[in-house]
């Protein structure tokens, strides 16, 4: 099959491997498309390599058709069936093989590219929003990256459990479009002191939850924005890996939770509870109009072009997901 390879150079090419075959308890997806993440550029740079036992091959996420069952698949899939899968790993390729636990059905409305924007991005916000922060209706969340894939799936997760979402973006466009998506305030935290513009949207009180995919550079705005016994969850480090100051006393003078979490380390039962619950939860919601989800694309590349996707991102130009398409459907 063909993949995309990064070289010693650290440079991507389509090289010719070999193609996976399903183990026990295992699905052959044949892949239509994959989409960019950030753990994609570090693990590209050697900064994120995968967990033991994961394909070598980028790609957390993947949409396509069922080519092949594994031995000892318990549920009732069909050769042809149009799915998405969570992966550890592999999504860059013509064939990845998935555990049958972590693949979920398309919804019927949405083509296998849009199919690709979902796993990794949604699956994401979800586990921050219900299995980490446990938000509760009524409360205020504080979404930073607000147009990111994360940040526009976590924006219509929270409106979809009647909480209230506000955003962080750097650009007039990214702000724009995020409350177009369902942010009840976007602030642009180039221009303007969030943790103000939060106190003040909340009338003094902060935000419930805070979802943070920034870390250092935003430590100290984030404690002022926090409300009291608020919930910080920190699942990534984009501006920094450092506080310099006061952080745990002013995070327990707010009697603040500091939780963090990441996806792609997780066991494999903990990503099957993950993929249950929001296939459960939330996937009925994108075929629903009340209200409707849909995941946000911001462009698409093909295999051949998969550097340029990369650049794009790096460029943070990107508003949603950036699909890379893989087979021809």
């Amino acid at each position: 099959m063909q993949a995309v390879c990064v070289n010693e150079a650290g440079e991507l090419g389509v090289k010719h491997v070999p193609r996976p075959e399903p183990k026990d308890g295992q699905i052959l997806l044949r892949v239509a498309a994959t989409a960019l993440n950030r753990a994609d550029l570090l693990q590209k740079k050697g900064l994120y390599p995968p967990p033991p036992g994961e394909s070598e091959i980028l790609g957390l996420e993947a949409s396509g058709v069922i080519a092949d069952i594994g031995p000892g698949v318990k549920g009732n899939w069909m050769l042809g069936s149009k799915v998405m899968a969570l992966l550890g790993g592999g999504g860059y390729a013509e064939y990845v093989a998935v555990p049958e636990e972590h693949i979920m059905p398309v919804p019927s409305n949405l083509d296998l590219h849009q199919a690709a924007a979902l796993p990794e991005a949604w699956l994401t916000a979800f586990q921050l929003l219900h299995f980490i922060a446990k938000v509760k209706a009524n409360e205020t969340v504080l979404i930073h990256a607000g147009a990111s894939g994360v940040g526009t799936a976590a924006i219509q997760l929270v409106r979809l459990c009647r909480a209230i979402p506000v955003v962080t973006t750097g650009s007039p466009e990214k702000l724009t479009f995020a409350e177009q998506v369902g942010a009840a305030v976007g602030i642009n935290y180039k221009e303007e002191d969030f943790s103000e513009k939060v106190l003040q949207f909340t009338q003094g009180k902060g935000a419930d939850v805070i979802l943070d995919c920034i870390g250092g550079s935003f430590w100290e705005k984030n404690i002022c924005s926090l409300a009291m016994d608020g919930r910080w969850v920190l699942y990534g480090t984009l501006g920094g890996k450092t506080a310099d100051g006061d952080l745990f006393g002013k995070l327990l003078r707010k009697r603040g939770q500091l939780l963090s979490s990441l996806l792609r380390n997780r066991s494999l039962e903990y990503k099957a509870e993950l993929v249950r619950s929001f296939t459960e939860q939330v996937l009925p919601h994108f075929q629903s109009t009340d209200p409707s989800l849909r995941p946000v694309i911001d462009s698409m590349f093909n295999m051949e072009d998969v550097e340029m996707a990369h650049q794009h991102m790096e460029a943070n130009k990107n508003i949603g997901k950036i699909i890379i398409k893989i087979g021809t459907f």
